[in-house]
């Protein structure tokens, strides 16, 4: 696949063996992971260097730090090498969102992670990786984040790490949860791997071989004004129509008309789960609004698989058929079908997915 020899290839697996970061196991011990998509191995006639060896990432030999900061939260996780929580699930509210507040929470959770960390027989932490909704330039520097209300440059890197004495890298929140399921979820092997979330707003990222995307803008919620359904409802910049229709303020504003009364969006959710005739309306075309925007996404960036994530993906989950026949409409009849899947809502996943970055940046 990397058009090495194998005595370079066993020269580079030697050095990451004796590094710690890989290790090898019987050739029966375990099953063969997933190939790059379109790769076909092909058997190698010169014998010289390692022989066919199975070879995983030593789970134990590292830990990582997570943090998820949200609006006025933040949540944080601990994982070993393969991505797999070995600490508590540990929260903070933010008594206020200035950024030395945001900071000494961070810190707080890093040192509760580190305790868990000590009262088992790994290693201690070897970095923090911080997700957040919003643009962030160089991995350090926080440039906008609409939910914790900066809109400035905010060095939050450098301000974690003196805190918590430990390095630490800024990420996007969605980049993160799209490393994370090329790393260790869905998106493993495959060519192209895009991300949707939907919940207080929308999300996209997309992923060439296991790697983001780069592009200067991406992170300013692009894709949440494009057109999905003509008919739909006016989002507050005027358009009609556009994937604001997803979000969960609009979600609460139709189902309001619907129902003729004031409604929250956990009202809506309420009564979708138990089955109330107007909520399911509502689900079902949402569904087929949120199948339309996978079909374009899918027809432009032309990924092999969609994963519609974030805090109201449990809607995609209630309307499975209506999303594939929004799909439908707007793919041609004899195109591939689009493989997507919903995943569970959980804030510790995010938290998770930020510790990935780190992984991803440690062993790259």
């Amino acid at each position: 696949m990397l058009g090495l020899s194998q005595g370079a290839l066993s020269r580079i697996t030697g050095d990451l063996i004796y590094a710690g970061v890989i290790e090898e196991l019987p050739g029966d011990a375990v099953g063969r992971g997933p190939l790059p998509q379109g790769f076909t191995p092909k058997e190698s006639s010169e014998r010289r260097g390692r022989p066919q060896t199975a070879l995983v990432l030593c789970a134990n030999a590292r830990t990582f730090i997570g943090v998820k900061a949200q609006g006025t939260s933040a949540i944080a996780a601990a994982v070993n090498a393969r991505g797999e929580v070995v600490s508590s699930r540990h929260e903070r509210v933010f008594p206020d969102r200035s950024p030395e507040t945001v900071t000494a929470a961070i810190a707080d959770l890093v040192r509760e992670c580190r305790d868990d960390v000590a009262a088992t027989t790994l290693p201690s932490p070897t970095a923090v990786g911080v997700a957040i909704g919003g643009h962030v330039r160089d991995d350090t520097v926080v440039t906008h984040a609409p939910f914790l209300r900066w809109d400035r440059d905010v060095p939050l890197a450098a301000m974690v790490e003196e805190a918590s004495d430990l390095p630490c890298n800024l990420y996007n929140d969605i980049d993160s949860l799209l490393v994370d399921a090329s790393w260790f979820g869905p998106g493993v092997g495959l060519e192209a791997f895009a991300v949707l979330t939907i919940g207080v707003g929308v999300g996209y990222s997309l992923a060439m071989r296991g790697e983001p995307v780069s592009y200067p803008d991406k992170s300013y919620g692009l894709l949440g004004h494009v057109l999905i359904d003509p008919e739909g409802p006016r989002c507050v910049l005027g358009h009609i129509g556009c994937a604001q229709c997803l979000t969960d303020e609009s979600l609460a504003n139709q189902y309001s008309r619907m129902m003729g009364r004031a409604c929250t969006f956990d009202e809506f959710a309420r009564d979708a789960r138990d089955g109330r005739p107007q909520a399911s309306r509502l689900v079902q075309l949402t569904c087929f609004r949120l199948g339309s925007l996978i079909a374009m996404i899918a027809n432009i960036a032309m990924p092999s698989k969609v994963m519609v994530a974030g805090e109201s993906a449990f809607i995609a989950a209630m309307g499975v058929d209506a999303v594939r026949d929004g799909i439908r409409r707007y793919r041609h009849s004899q195109a591939a079908p689009v493989e997507f899947t919903v995943v569970d809502h959980d804030w510790q996943l995010w938290a998770k997915a930020a510790a990935s970055r780190v992984i991803e940046r440690y062993i790259g």
